[in-house]
C-alpha cells in the first residue's frame, strides 16, 4: 500500500473478499482529490505493478477518471473522486461492518 501513500491517495481501505466472491482475494478502495489526481494514482499503480512483473492488468475508467478500476488478478483496486466514492459506497456493499475489512495502513 506504500505506492498509494506515495501517490497521496486518501482514505484507503482494504476489504478481504475471501469467501465472498471468486472475483479476487481482496479489494482496495481509495480516493483521489480530483480527476487528475485519480489518473495520476492509477498511472503510478499500473507502472509499479508492471515494474514488479505483473501482467494482464486491466484498467477501466481512463481517461475520464471519476472512477478508475485496476484489476490485477488477486486484487482489485478502485480509485474514486470523493463524491463518486460516496455515491457508490462499495465499502458498505461489500460489508464494511464485517471484521474482515480494515483501514489500510
Amino acid at each position: 500500500m506504500g505506492m498509494l501513500d506515495d501517490a497521496k491517495a486518501e482514505d484507503t481501505v482494504l476489504i478481504n473478499l475471501s469467501g465472498k466472491t471468486s472475483l479476487a482475494d481482496a479489494m482496495i478502495v481509495t480516493t483521489g482529490r480530483s480527476n487528475r489526481h485519480v489518473g495520476a494514482i492509477a498511472n503510478q499503480v499500473v507502472e509499479n505493478l508492471k515494474s514488479a512483473g505483473h501482467t494482464g492488468i486491466r484498467v477501466e475508467g481512463m481517461p475520464h477518471c471519476d472512477w478508475v478500476l485496476i484489476d490485477a488478478g488477486d486484487v482489485i483496486l478502485h480509485i474514486f473522486r470523493p463524491e463518486v466514492r460516496s455515491f457508490y459506497n462499495l465499502e458498505k456493499m461489500w460489508g464494511s461492518d464485517r471484521p474482515a475489512e480494515r483501514p489500510a495502513s
